[in-house]
């Protein structure tokens, strides 16, 4: 293919002569030079709104025909979350994949449950989607309201990562845009090498439209239970422990908190009466703690044997307090 140069100021009209289902936006592109980050601010040229998976291919095959002469880059947006600027396109194209959301989305029941679903969808429409069927994704990011493709370009990491491995390993198949405005689908065995590359490849080796992702059965009940360190080595020896132990919990991740007496407050009512420790250890402000959140999946019929985990696990801990529990 020879490249077709053309000059900058004629782009905007070739790309409005595109034929495509959804639009491009020249002037209400401010929103697409942020991101939750907050550090960079790059204005792109045009915001694509997408109607379907054709119109990124016909927009990136469009992009990749006019040549490196056009110095035009593209940039798939989801929810925003990226922190270094990666969604945004400097005089480039910003693709607002959240115009792909709200396309229909199949849940596989059986042996092997499976959804099958838009990359500009959000997990939380992802959850709300496959517990009709009494189904979930097997890993999830700790704040759901992101974008499929998103989290995939990234890992997905959460506090169900050290059983089931991030999000990225739990995806049997991708549909994926590639820089020449290809529309490939990709697995562990169909052109492995795009899929093991998209797939936490930061948006560098493809655009992800569709992505059927491993379920199993939700959980009915969950024990969550937060527990606070005053000392780093004790949080982080707890915390192996719980992930190289069998049958402790489902889920388990650690953070970094500022003992802030107001945060303290809001927990404070959430004590249990056998909590041997109270609040009152940290009512000055300023001090670093460090908190293991826990989560265990039950029936409701198991609740005292969860319960007797809960125990033997806690009081194998050298954690200053229990903070909360809750059953859902």
């Amino acid at each position: 293919m020879r490249y077709q140069p053309l000059s900058f100021l004629n782009i905007p009209y070739s790309l409005k002569s595109l034929p495509l289902n959804g639009h491009f936006d020249f002037d209400e592109i401010h929103h697409a030079a942020s991101d939750f980050g907050n550090r960079y601010q790059f204005l792109p040229l045009a915001v694509l709104h997408p109607k379907s998976v054709s119109d990124i291919a016909t927009t990136i095959r469009h992009i990749w025909q006019l040549g490196p002469g056009s110095e035009l880059t593209v940039a798939a947006r989801g929810h925003g979350h990226s922190l270094q600027g990666q969604a945004q396109a400097h005089r480039g194209i910003v693709v607002n994949m959240k115009s792909l959301s709200g396309l229909k989305m199949h849940t596989y029941t059986g042996k092997h449950p499976y959804v099958d679903v838009s990359g500009g969808e959000l997990w939380i429409n992802v959850l709300h989607e496959t517990l009709k069927y009494g189904l979930a994704p097997k890993s999830w990011t700790d704040y759901l309201y992101l974008s499929v493709g998103g989290t995939l370009s990234n890992a997905g990491i959460s506090g169900q990562s050290f059983r089931h491995g991030p999000q990225i390993s739990n995806v049997h198949q991708l549909e994926v845009v590639t820089g020449k405005g290809e529309v490939v689908n990709c697995s562990e065995k169909k052109n492995a090498d795009l899929f093991y590359g998209v797939l936490g490849g930061l948006g560098q080796f493809g655009i992800i439209t569709r992505a059927i992702i491993s379920l199993e059965p939700a959980p009915k009940m969950v024990k969550w239970i937060r527990v606070l360190y005053s000392d780093f080595a004790t949080f982080v020896r707890d915390q192996e422990h719980l992930i190289s132990a069998e049958k402790t919990f489902d889920y388990i991740e650690g953070f970094v908190i500022i003992n802030k007496t107001g945060l303290l407050n809001n927990w404070r009512s959430s004590f249990n009466p056998q909590d041997p420790v109270q609040a009152r250890q940290f009512e000055s402000d300023g001090r670093t703690l460090f908190c293991l959140e826990l989560a265990k999946n039950f029936n409701p019929d198991e609740i005292d044997i969860v319960n007797n985990v809960r125990h033997v696990m806690i009081n194998q801990s050298s954690a200053i307090v229990l903070i909360r529990y809750s059953n859902f």
